[in-house]
């Protein structure tokens, strides 16, 4: 998996891309908490390029929503392919987490 983090409207972007299982969310966990660390406190993980989450990611996604709260801080996730999108569906992410169709619509709603 890969890790693109780039700055839009004083938001922090995350982009995806591959698949992301327990080989490879150790790397995601370190990337989300420094970014935390280092005060970003609205994040946008944009999943557009990313075509499988196993549950070590679904826990890591959960485990940043937790932590950017607990910094009164804002999330994000957007642009899910099928296969993740129906992951967040099954187990009830796109219920707790705030999921958006686009980066757009992400970056408007955490501004809001």
């Amino acid at each position: 998996m890969e890790i693109t983090a780039t700055e839009d409207q004083n938001c922090l972007i995350l982009a995806l891309s591959g698949r992301m299982d327990a080989t490879t969310t150790e790397n995601f966990d370190q990337v989300a908490q420094a970014s935390l660390k280092e005060g970003h406190t609205h994040i946008l993980v944009d999943l557009k390029d990313l075509v499988y989450v196993s549950s070590a990611g679904l826990r890591s996604f959960l485990s940043l929503a937790k932590a950017a709260k607990n910094g009164q801080g804002r999330l994000g996730f957007c642009s899910l392919q099928p296969m993740v999108s129906e992951v967040f569906h099954i187990s009830g992410f796109d219920r707790m987490l705030s999921v958006f169709a686009d980066r757009d619509s992400g970056l408007a709603a955490l501004h809001a």
